[in-house]
């Protein structure tokens, strides 16, 4: 076993707990709405913060496979992976109330949580750049034209939707969010 293939199974088994826990919740979402007789409302809101932790949880497993040779098992490594894919797994926790019913409507629940989530996902994103930046062998990845205009797009999309104000604002920010990710996967 290679030294990426040992670091990147312990990220890759925190990340994926990530990843579960949003779509678990949305499964949660989803079965509660279905009950007989229920009145909770899941709206677009939360389902697009959804959206947008699972693109970028995606955007984060790539960026590790663009590393991947440059990094070295030490505990320094492992104990900042395991803080970085912790603040990941708060983050994705967050999106879905953890009793659906109890919601009532999700949109709510959205206001109430998305400054912490996306700035969770704000903090790792300039720890993140801080790295590369660091790093001589992928700096020069970070600074392309096309890779700091996106990331100068995604941090302040990421900045507009936690500063937006009402439904309608919040909504084309977020979905603003989810097309620059698609967009990226696409080119």
């Amino acid at each position: 076993m290679s030294e990426f293939e040992f670091f990147f199974s312990f990220f890759g088994l925190l990340l994926g707990l990530s990843i579960a826990e949003v779509l678990a919740g949305l499964a949660r979402a989803i079965q509660a709405r279905l009950q007989p007789g229920s009145t909770l409302r899941i709206g677009w809101l939360t389902p697009m913060l959804a959206g947008f932790v699972l693109l970028d949880l995606l955007s984060f497993w790539q960026a590790a496979w663009v590393s991947r040779d440059l990094v070295a098992v030490s505990g320094v490594a492992l104990m900042a992976v395991m803080i970085f894919a912790g603040a990941y797994y708060l983050a994705a926790s967050l999106v879905f109330p953890p009793d659906a019913n109890a919601a009532g409507d999700h949109d709510l629940h959205f206001f109430r949580v998305r400054r912490i989530v996306i700035g969770v996902m704000l903090a790792l994103l300039v720890c993140q750049l801080a790295w590369y930046a660091s790093v001589p062998k992928l700096l020069p990845l970070l600074l392309r034209p096309l890779s700091l205009g996106l990331t100068c797009v995604l941090a302040a999309l990421m900045v507009a939707a936690m500063a937006a104000r009402g439904r309608r604002w919040c909504e084309l920010a977020m979905a603003a969010l989810i097309a620059r990710y698609m967009l990226v996967y696409l080119l």
